[in-house]
Parts: C-alpha cells; sequence; structure tokens
C-alpha cells in the first residue's frame, strides 16, 4: 500500500510541473502576443525543428551515464585501495566527479562544433 502511494505521489508530482510549465508558457506567449511582440519569437529553428536536437541530447546523457560508470568502477578501486575513510564516500565522490567532468567535456565538445 505505501509503494502504491508513493507511484500516485511521484505521478501527480511530475504531472502538476509538467501542467504548470505548460499552462504558464502558454500565458507568457498570450501575453507577448497580446502587447504585440514579434511572433517569430517562438519559431525553435529551421523548418520548426529545434535548434536543440535529440541528437546532442542523447550525446549529453550518454556521456553522463559513461562518466557515472567510470566512477563507479573509480569508487570500486579507491574502495578496495583503501583511499577513503568509508565505502560511501569513495562511491558518491567518484560519480560526481565523473558525471561532472562528462558534462563538462560535453560543453566543450559542444561549443566547438557551433
Amino acid at each position: 500500500m505505501e509503494t502504491l502511494v508513493a507511484f500516485i505521489a511521484l505521478f501527480a508530482t511530475v504531472f502538476g510541473i509538467m501542467y504548470l510549465h505548460y499552462t504558464t508558457r502558454n500565458k507568457e506567449r498570450m501575453a507577448l502576443i497580446e502587447k504585440g511582440a514579434d511572433a517569430s519569437l517562438f519559431n525553435t529553428g529551421k523548418e520548426g525543428k529545434s535548434s536543440y536536437s535529440w541528437g546532442k541530447f542523447t550525446l549529453k546523457i550518454g556521456m553522463l551515464l559513461m562518466g557515472i560508470g567510470l566512477g563507479i568502477i573509480a569508487g570500486a578501486l579507491c574502495e578496495s585501495a583503501g583511499l577513503f575513510p568509508s565505502e560511501e564516500t569513495g562511491y558518491f565522490s567518484m560519480i560526481f566527479l565523473f558525471g561532472g567532468l562528462a558534462l563538462v567535456l560535453f560543453y566543450l565538445f559542444d561549443r566547438k562544433n557551433k
């Protein structure tokens, strides 16, 4: 029963956030249109496609997951070498270190290709 309540709460939270996002975005756009702002502001790019493609998104997520994987491996190596006083410290520090490094590398890669 507790698990069901947790899933319902999670679903309701995600739905609520999405609802607020879309309604707020619509209200902002309608207010700009009523004031006479240029409607081309809402165009997302060439032929209606977003300037931030799904390829970039999947590359970013892929690099992040690879960084997390490397962080888990590095955490296991640090644990076996006894570099940290507790097991959790090594794992969490390496996961965040390599995950952040992957995102920085993605940023540098993306900036270079613009």
